[in-house]
């Protein structure tokens, strides 16, 4: 019997190292604005797996607007730290509202992972999540990875799509990954009080 259990241990132990060598050579996607500093990228399911892993060190941030989290949905182990805050100010030039960096989002973050968890970034598409990677590495982190294709996806570029220009080639929502629009207040943003 105690060997049994020890075959058992020793296979497990062997699977969630495997799976962190494979984590740990997912390439650098091929839109650079996903790039960190860090070089250390996941897609949604291989964030997922590396969570359900290991729940207690391997902590999901999801760093989209409370409006994105709440009304789109999200991860529900993601604790939801924005890196950028709504203006609701009209930016002609990008055609979409600005944000404005949160000032906030690298002690909010402090306060819920330690400087050795593994900690995987989402936002919608993986160009906010590689920009919170990189300022979370400015102040100490080491491990923490990009989710690259964010919770939404990328866009969907086939001319003969009826989804063309829509958010579903890939994604954490588009995958086979849990997610929900129910709100945990433990895991969402609460502006600081002035």
């Amino acid at each position: 019997m105690i060997r049994t259990g020890l075959k058992m241990v020793i296979a497990v132990l062997l699977i969630v190292g495997f799976c962190s060598m494979v984590w740990a050579e997912t390439p650098a996607p091929k839109d650079e604005r996903k790039h960190t500093t860090l070089g250390k990228y996941a897609t949604s399911i291989e964030a997922y797996e590396m969570w359900k892993a290991n729940p207690t060190k391997v902590k999901i941030i999801d760093c989209r607007i409370p409006e994105e989290y709440a009304y789109v949905g999200h991860a529900p182990m993601a604790i939801n730290i924005p890196s950028m805050v709504w203006t609701g100010k009209w930016n002609a030039e990008k055609n979409d509202y600005a944000l404005d960096p949160n000032t906030e989002f690298e002690a909010l973050v402090k306060q819920k992972a330690a400087l050795d968890d593994t900690i995987l970034i989402m936002c919608r598409s993986g160009h906010r999540s590689s920009a919170s990677v990189n300022r979370l590495a400015k102040v100490g982190f080491t491990n923490v990875y990009n989710i690259v294709d964010g919770f939404e996806g990328d866009m969907v570029t086939d001319e003969d799509s009826y989804f063309k220009g829509k958010r579903g080639k890939n994604g954490w929502k588009n995958s086979s990954a849990p997610w929900t629009y129910q709100l945990d207040p433990a895991l969402i943003y609460r502006h600081a009080e002035k």
